[in-house]
C-alpha cells in the first residue's frame, strides 16, 4: 500500500488494513520515498527515505502492515554502468532498510 491508503476506510468506516486482515490478508506498506541521483555519475539513482524509516515503519506496523517494500533501481547501460558506486549505494541501502525494518 501506499502511505496514504492505510488511513482509508470502507463505507462501513472499517479501516482498511483491518477490512484486508479479516480477509486473510496481509498488509504492507511501500516505504521509500522514491529516487536521487547520485552525485558524479551519468543519471545512476539511489533511493530515499532511510532518514524516516524506523519511524515509519513502527507507525505503518502499528496500523497493521505486516511488511514492507523497499526499490532499487539500477541502471544498465553498454557504457559502463552500473558503476561499482551505484552499485555499493543501492546494497548499502537495502542493507540499511533491512537491518531497519
Amino acid at each position: 500500500m501506499f502511505e496514504e491508503t492505510c488511513n482509508h476506510k470502507t463505507q462501513d468506516g472499517v479501516n482498511f488494513i483491518e477490512y484486508l486482515n479479516s480477509k486473510g490478508i496481509i498488509s504492507g506498506i511501500k516505504v521509500d520515498k522514491g529516487l536521487q541521483d547520485i552525485p558524479t555519475t551519468n543519471g545512476e539513482s539511489s533511493t530515499k527515505g532511510l532518514d524516516s524509516l524506523a519511524a515509519m515503519a513502527k507507525k505503518h506496523y502499528d496500523l497493521g502492515c505486516r511488511f514492507a517494500k523497499w526499490r532499487s533501481v539500477l541502471k544498465i547501460t553498454a557504457d559502463g554502468a552500473p558503476t561499482d558506486l551505484a552499485i555499493w549505494e543501492n546494497a548499502w541501502g537495502l542493507a540499511r532498510y533491512a537491518a531497519i525494518c
